[in-house]
């Protein structure tokens, strides 16, 4: 369980122009967040031998990696395309950390990026939210992405008595977190009444309790340990990285409040060598605001049916005992696809280094992100440490 720990390090990360890039495809989009990511690790194309990407929707090349190597010119000694839905990012990171301590590749880049909002249009976004519903069980009765969380959203309140408003706080948290970003897809205040006078969507999700629909791409480049000396960076190491799967479609789900998100997070958890009270900043998958707060309780950062605290206290403020999502989330900050969850990763690199410009967080020392694809189905945990543990 620790053949990862300390072995794999983030030495640089990049991203793209965020929010409604109209001149822009998702190829360029990720070109432009790959040559960032290698400028920032101090290093060159020629460096690296290795890519990891995720899916696109705007761009479907029969092989994506393939099509963002000849564009940039690279000659790679390991390549391979993701796709896990939202927890894709998870997966693409574990696997390039894998692949550099195997000797696969010296330098692995991970690259993710789509222009669904300028790229796909409306019709194409309505289907992909029925894309995930089971084609004879689900779909035909109506059934889409808000709807399926909008019933764990309702269990949960049913369930622990937490309110709209509750809901509602997690989004107006994660927007003052983005206002402090320079390159966040939204740009203006939000406040609890904005969230609850919304457009209904699903009971009880209103719109502004949704994730983005962004053009955006980001990525990092993953090496060995051993090269930190050598890299402009202060290297963010790999401490641990779990990863579940329970089920495809929700009316499979064993529970609908308890997800394969805990066992994700007790191998990442085993293989770090630290628990929850270590982690001091979290990211935490969000594409509805029921979402994470069912991520922080089965991570174990908050009690079963107590996670609403950390959004009413404030603890999960810039300035709380423990801030969540500070660059705002895919409520807030950008959602392509695979993206949305690969912006928590960069920005806990961010974090880590110290220097999150006008939203670093006081405690910096170790960070958890979490991700999950489907209906709460497929999960991935990173911790991430400034320093090997």
């Amino acid at each position: 369980m620790t053949a990862l720990r300390n072995r794999a390090i983030v030495a640089g990360v990049g991203d793209s122009p965020i929010g409604k890039v109209p001149d822009m495809s998702a190829l360029e989009l990720c070109v432009a967040a790959a040559r960032a990511a290698i400028a920032d690790a101090g290093l060159t194309v020629r460096d690296i031998d290795g890519l990891v990407t995720a899916y696109t929707m705007t761009e479907p090349y029969p092989v994506f990696y393939g099509a963002l190597a000849e564009a940039m010119g690279m000659t790679l000694r390991y390549g391979v395309e993701q796709t896990a839905g939202g927890g894709t990012s998870g997966v693409m990171i574990h696997d390039a950390a894998l692949a550099v301590i195997s000797g696969r590749a010296d330098a692995v880049l991970v690259v993710s990026g789509d222009n669904r909002a300028t790229g796909m249009g409306r019709d194409n976004a309505v289907a992909a939210l029925a894309a995930w519903g089971h084609p004879d069980y689900e779909y035909p009765y109506g059934g889409f992405i808000p709807a399926y969380y909008a019933l764990i959203a309702q269990r949960y309140m049913h369930t622990y008595g937490a309110t709209s408003e509750d809901l509602a706080r997690v989004a107006v948290t994660q927007r003052g977190h983005a206002l402090r970003h320079p390159n966040a897809h939204m740009t203006k205040p939000l406040t609890l009444d904005d969230v609850l006078s919304s457009k209904p969507i699903a009971s009880p999700l209103r719109m502004f309790d949704c994730c983005l629909i962004s053009d955006a791409a980001g990525a990092m480049v993953i090496t060995r340990a051993e090269r930190a000396a050598d890299l402009p960076r202060p290297p963010v190491y790999l401490l641990g990285v779990g990863e579940a799967f329970t089920h495809e479609h929700i009316l499979a789900a064993p529970d609908l409040l308890h997800s394969g998100a805990g066992a994700a997070a007790d191998a990442a958890y085993r293989m770090a060598g630290v628990g929850p009270d270590a982690v001091d900043f979290a990211a935490l998958y969000d594409c509805f605001t029921i979402t994470p707060m069912l991520l922080a309780e089965e991570c174990g950062l908050a009690a079963p049916g107590e996670a609403a605290e950390l959004w009413r206290s404030g603890a999960a403020d810039l300035e709380g005992r423990l801030p969540i999502n500070t660059h705002g989330g895919m409520l807030s900050h950008a959602h392509a696809g695979a993206t949305g969850g690969l912006f928590g990763s960069i920005e806990a690199v961010q974090q880590l280094r110290g220097t999150a410009t006008g939203r670093q967080v006081a405690r910096h020392e170790i960070a958890l992100v979490h991700v999950e694809g489907g209906i709460m189905s497929n999960h991935a945990t990173m911790i991430y440490g400034r320093q090997p543990v």
